[in-house]
């Protein structure tokens, strides 16, 4: 079985002041713990890197193809999937700004996307969400928190699915979106809430020390 990883790291960092991809972490750019990752997994045979053009060169030093970000995700994601092998079986999807993803997540994604050829990883929400109208503020319902995961990445997805998929030439900031939109049911998947997004330079603490938590780092 033929895996492809391709990992969206063009983002231009507003929250941060800057991309957060390559900021180091621990001894290392952001990415790379990703990159590290996904190696470890049986069946990943291609792992392509979607970077800003300025990024370019940086990125081939981590040893994966690169392809260069579009305006939004989506078309990130797309300019990623044209140097995806056509006799791949999965396409897994992941977010450069999360560098705290596990191989035993990651396996449990693939293992769901072979069943059901489409997978997303979550954890259920743990405040109340509020249906709040834009312009005033002012709460319209309380939605039933049992019900409400909040999505992660990795998303896997059989690779028919998922070119069918972008195909289509819509936009959404998430993969299993334009999925769902083509009437093809989605597995959750459990994640870790330690698989955080790394948006504010107080996410790069965090995750460092969930890292040194790991005893991945030196205490």
């Amino acid at each position: 079985m033929k895996i492809a990883v391709i990992i969206v790291a063009g983002g231009s960092g507003k929250r941060m002041g800057q991309p957060k991809q390559f900021l180091p972490l621990a001894g290392k750019a952001v990415v790379s713990w990703n990159v590290e990752a996904f190696k470890k997994i049986k069946g990943v045979d291609q792992i392509i890197l979607v970077v800003a053009n300025e990024d370019l060169e940086k990125a081939k030093l981590l040893g994966c193809a690169v392809a260069e970000s579009g305006r939004e995700r989506t078309d990130s994601v797309r300019n990623g999937l044209k140097l995806v092998s056509p006799d791949t079986e999965l396409v897994i999807i992941h977010d450069g700004a999360r560098p705290l993803i596990t191989t035993d997540v990651i396996e449990k994604a693939i293992k769901e996307a072979r069943e059901y050829g489409a997978a997303v990883v979550g954890v259920p929400v743990k405040d109340t969400i509020k249906k709040v109208d834009s312009r005033e503020l002012i709460v319209e319902s309380s939605l039933n928190r049992d019900d409400l995961w909040q999505a992660q990445t990795p998303q896997v997805f059989k690779y028919e699915i998922i070119t069918r998929a972008y195909a289509s030439g819509k936009k959404a900031t998430d993969d299993a979106k334009l999925v769902e939109d083509l009437g093809i049911k989605v597995k959750m998947v459990m994640g870790s809430y330690e698989n955080l997004k790394v948006t504010t330079p107080e996410d790069l603490i965090a995750a460092e020390a969930i890292l040194r938590s790991r005893n991945v780092l030196p205490k």
